[in-house]
């Protein structure tokens, strides 16, 4: 009886991807696999059909000489599709299974692993946060082995195949319909067995080492913020990628500046005299000295503002400020003279309208008056 088209048993069209024809292998085997259709003769041939032209059609050459000649230029070749196996091939159900699912749960052989990210906490000041800077950093890393490249196997020799996986890394334990796989307990998930480990690295394959990086913190970063360096974490297994170095910042406390957001908070001790008459002082900001000018009659706390002068964020935008905060200082460690001239000057207050010169206290006495009275009630 003439044989089927390939393609037509599939359901794909030639022009049909290495995936595609993957896919439609998949859904066929899964439907018409013996072991989902016991003593179904239909089913079994078709699986068998399913299976050969999939053989055909996943070998670039085979499918080359399928599609040029047709079935004799399959013949043709080295034993033809499903040569030196019998039976199903080995394509029993659960490897079907298992192709299917395993990169959903994790079956299958086994991938090195993508080496783990690491993380730096990074101490800078005030003044590097908000400028920006550069500056080299030591850390310890896991590192290829160079003496035995990494292999963890002495030079001259080589790791050999674990016997209990095959090299898979995992083995199956098959249960009814489902397979489970789980990591093999000889190699431990490697897939490999060391014999003769190597005298620097034990077997590992990688050692402990600390390398030098430079860091470059951009200008305006706050405590939290992170840098990520690319490929510089542990290395992977087997020539996987190398994870990421995470920089952390932490902005140590400032002396002079408390930081809220891109604005800059300062507290500004000021004398009695200068809160009381007006004048100009001297304001510290990260570019220098600044004048501000001092009101008379200025109460404690009050805030004032210096645009323009505080930090520009990390991601843009505009500068914050700098919010000078005035604390008024009561004098101590008076000499007599000066006893003698704030009496003088207590005498006048009391003589004149003492509300009009302490507008605060006076509101706060006739609240006090106000309360007792309620009391009374």
């Amino acid at each position: 009886m003439a044989k089927r088209d390939y393609y037509e048993i599939l359901g794909v069209q030639r022009e049909a991807s290495e995936a595609e024809i993957k896919k439609a292998y998949r859904r066929l085997a899964m439907k018409y696999h013996p072991d989902r259709n016991p003593d179904d003769e239909e089913a079994l041939s078709r699986f068998r059909e399913a299976k050969e032209a999939f053989e055909v059609l996943s070998d670039s050459q085979k499918r080359a000489a399928y599609d040029r000649f047709g079935h004799a230029g399959v013949d043709a070749t080295a034993g033809g599709p499903g040569a030196g196996g019998g039976g199903f091939g080995g394509a029993d159900f659960a490897d079907i299974f298992d192709d299917m699912f395993g990169d959903i749960f994790g079956g299958g052989r086994r991938r090195s692993a993508r080496g783990a990210d690491l993380r730096y906490r990074m101490d800078i000041t005030l003044e590097e946060a908000v400028q920006g800077t550069e500056t080299e950093i030591q850390v310890p890393t896991q590192e290829a082995c160079e003496r035995c490249n990494g292999s963890g196997a002495k030079p001259g020799s080589k790791p050999r195949t674990c016997s209990t996986c095959g090299g898979m890394g995992q083995v199956r334990m098959q249960q009814g319909f489902f397979s489970i796989q789980q990591t093999c307990p000889t190699c431990r998930g490697t897939g490999q067995m060391i014999d003769d480990p190597c005298d620097a690295c034990h077997g590992r394959g990688t050692v402990q080492r600390e390398k030098s990086l430079s860091v470059k913190i951009p200008a305006g970063v706050d405590t939290g913020d992170r840098i990520r360096l690319s490929g510089e974490g542990e290395v992977g297994e087997r020539g996987a990628p190398a994870g990421d170095l995470y920089v952390e910042v932490r902005v140590k406390p400032h002396p002079i500046f408390e930081r809220d957001g891109k604005n800059l908070i300062c507290d500004v001790p000021l004398d009695i005299a200068t809160a009381a008459l007006g004048g100009e002082i001297d304001v510290p900001t990260l570019d220098g000295r600044v004048k501000l000018k001092i009101p008379a009659g200025t109460q404690s706390e009050r805030v004032f503002r210096l645009r323009g002068k505080g930090v520009r964020p990390v991601r843009g935008g505009s500068p914050g400020d700098v919010l000078c905060r005035v604390r008024i200082e009561t004098p101590v460690h008076l000499t007599p003279r000066q006893k003698e001239l704030l009496e003088e000057f207590r005498a006048t207050l009391e003589e004149d309208d003492e509300a009009r010169h302490s507008p605060r206290q006076g509101s706060w006495l006739d609240g006090v008056r106000k309360f007792f009275e309620d009391m009374r009630l």
